[in-house]
């Protein structure tokens, strides 16, 4: 049965769920796949070039779907804005950096305009600057996000963003893996969620296999927030960024001894890229947020969208029948 909130009405769409646009992960396979199930996908670009965007729009066939930039990696190849609005995305997600560059175009093309915060503050920045819809994103996502010593976890943050930016729109990030997760969002106020670690463990991401597994293998106290993996990498995240992934052998040597790393950069990188290829996952990194407990098998993502609505209708009913 479909849910009803602004999110779905704006768009269209039977399911408040959206995918989160995760590079190397979110291709158009997988974004189709969502929005064919009644959601909203949406392609992750990640740090990649024009000739990615349009292969994974290609990928995502006749479906509508997303996308979605890191906005200070954007900044660098804004080129990278123009090819995929000439594609006619539903959405454009900017996440992590100064939006107002890109707000026009975006709103100009009839895209709607998805910013991700994870402050009061920056949800008002985004409200101000015409976001259509904001995702209040916690420190329990995978992946990057606000630094944990100073961030906000999901569920206190929300209700706060839902009043702070009335009547727009918003989306809960950050720890949402299931059906449960949803409907406590929508009982915080918010329109639905934007899932990302979910959706690694499907049919159609373009995760290596062995990434795949291992989210399903995994657990929430196996996760830490990080810079290694980035500066292993060699990818200059701005400061008040930290991603949360899976801790592995490469963790374990160089967090918390990531001036070391630095200097040991010239042979660690050529390690960590090896290894990378091979989808080594000691070494490499595997961004996965702390909704891992929920996750256990590989399956394809209709069905998992299919799971999360049931499994939110049965919360929601065990709510109602709990009243006094």
């Amino acid at each position: 049965m479909p849910f009803r909130t602004p999110f779905t009405e704006l768009f269209g769409i039977r399911h408040p769920i959206v995918l989160a646009p995760m590079g190397a992960t979110s291709g158009g396979a997988l974004a189709a796949a969502v929005t064919h199930a009644g959601g909203l996908g949406l392609i992750g670009v990640g740090y990649a070039d024009e000739e990615y965007i349009n292969r994974e729009f290609d990928a995502a066939g006749n479906q509508p779907v997303g996308i979605g930039f890191i906005t200070w990696d954007l900044a660098k190849n804004p080129k990278r804005l123009d090819v995929a609005l000439a594609r006619k995305p539903r959405a454009v997600m900017l996440s992590f950096g100064d939006g107002s560059p890109f707000v026009r175009p975006i709103k100009e093309s009839g895209a709607k305009l998805i910013m991700q915060v994870q402050s009061l503050a920056l949800a008002r920045e985004a409200k101000r600057l015409g976001a259509d819809v904001v995702i209040a994103q916690g420190v329990e996502a995978g992946g990057h996000g606000g630094d944990p010593n100073n961030g906000r976890s999901t569920f206190p943050l929300v209700p706060a963003v839902v009043d702070a930016v009335a009547p727009v729109p918003v989306l809960a990030a950050g720890g949402v893996a299931d059906g449960r997760g949803l409907a406590a969002a929508l009982a915080l106020g918010a329109a639905g969620v934007l899932i990302g670690t979910r959706f690694v463990a499907t049919a159609e991401a373009l995760s290596h296999v062995n990434v795949k597994q291992r989210v399903a293998a995994a657990g929430g106290d196996d996760t830490l927030r990080t810079r290694v993996f980035d500066i292993g990498r060699v990818i200059d995240w701005p400061e008040e960024y930290t991603g949360r992934a899976l801790a592995n052998d490469f963790s374990g040597r160089w967090h918390g001894n990531e001036a070391a790393l630095r200097q040991a950069l010239d042979t660690e990188r050529l390690r960590y890229f090896a290894a990378a290829g091979k989808g080594d996952t000691g070494t490499m990194v595997v961004w996965a947020g702390e909704g891992l407990d929920l996750i256990r098998d590989v399956r394809p993502a209709e069905k998992i969208v299919e799971r999360i609505v049931a499994e939110a209708e049965a919360a929601l009913a065990r709510t109602s029948a709990a009243r006094i």
